[in-house]
């Protein structure tokens, strides 16, 4: 996976803005090249704790990508007050599609490809654009 260091910035700047609670969003690029990341509303009940996607985001990004745009790759979320890897409650949200998951907490930004046995780190480089 590759990132560059203003999509590592954006996402920490997301979870800055959003906090205390989760933001999210869409990671959108080719193969494993992450080219954007598109925040999206945190529609959920309890955003402090949990995250949804705003399902019109959603609904965008994949068809924006039917029409040659971007692909999308996965999502992003931040855990304010927890660690930068998958909770119970991710683990429980997964596909199993092999969607790519941003985590951001405690000023770092880690990734995780979801699977069939849940989820498991996603080594990264950072592009310099």
């Amino acid at each position: 996976m590759i990132a560059s260091q203003t999509i590592l910035d954006a996402l920490l700047a997301a979870a800055a803005e959003a906090h205390p609670r989760e933001c999210c969003g869409i990671l959108l690029g080719e193969g494993g090249v992450i080219t954007s990341a598109t925040p999206a509303a945190n529609v959920h009940a309890r955003p402090e704790t949990h995250f949804e996607i705003d399902a019109q985001a959603l609904v965008d990004a994949h068809r924006a990508a039917r029409s040659g745009g971007p692909q999308v790759l996965g999502y992003y979320h931040s855990h304010p007050n927890g660690l930068a890897r998958p909770s119970v409650t991710d683990e429980a949200m997964a596909t199993g599609q092999g969607l790519v998951w941003a985590i951001i907490a405690a000023g770092r930004v880690t990734f995780w490809r979801e699977g069939d046995a849940g989820f498991t780190p996603l080594p990264y480089e950072v592009s310099p654009r």
